[in-house]
């Protein structure tokens, strides 16, 4: 596996966009996902962090450029959002769709059950670059591995239980 790469322990699975692209303000069509790392799990932490320093030395050698900028944020100081309390987090995408598997490593094709909310493994590519705009890592997203249900974090949504019973 590349320094860059990384297969995060479990994440839960937010702003996800991986079933049909985005388009940005060039054109260019993406695929999506903010994914919220438990502050405790200090494994998956060390490993982004690897890879961040990994890339920084791949593009700039040991001289690494004042204000760059790092993929990896806190939720509980950048985001008012209670889902993000306790994470850290990184936004990823890519221009190609990402696989999306199930526990048993299987392609998932029902969109039903990749959303955002669910928790997985997923394996992400950091990179450096430089634009006219800044320098910085940004994050590449390969693909999901689908492991546990939770609350759908997309709102909305309907449950039989929003009616009470009705006689007719």
């Amino acid at each position: 596996m590349s320094e860059t790469k990384v297969v995060t322990g479990l994440v839960r699975l937010s702003y996800l966009k991986v079933w049909q692209p985005e388009t940005d303000d060039q054109g260019k069509k993406f695929y999506k996902a903010c994914l919220l790392i438990p502050k405790k799990d200090k494994a998956t932490l060390a490993k982004i962090e690897a890879a961040v320093e990994a890339a920084i030395v791949a593009k700039w050698g040991a001289k690494k450029p004042k204000g760059i900028k790092l993929p990896l944020r806190d939720g509980d100081e950048d985001k008012d959002d209670p889902n993000f309390a306790g994470m850290m987090f990184l936004n990823c995408k890519s221009a190609r769709k990402p696989g999306l598997l199930n526990a048993s490593r299987e392609e998932i094709l029902d969109e039903e059950d990749v959303y955002s909310g669910a928790w997985g493994k997923v394996s992400i590519n950091l990179y450096a670059y430089e634009r006219p705009d800044g320098k910085g890592v940004a994050v590449g997203l390969n693909a999901i591995q689908k492991l546990k249900d939770d609350d759908n974090l997309g709102g909305g949504g309907w449950s039989a239980d929003d009616f009470e019973e009705e006689e007719i």
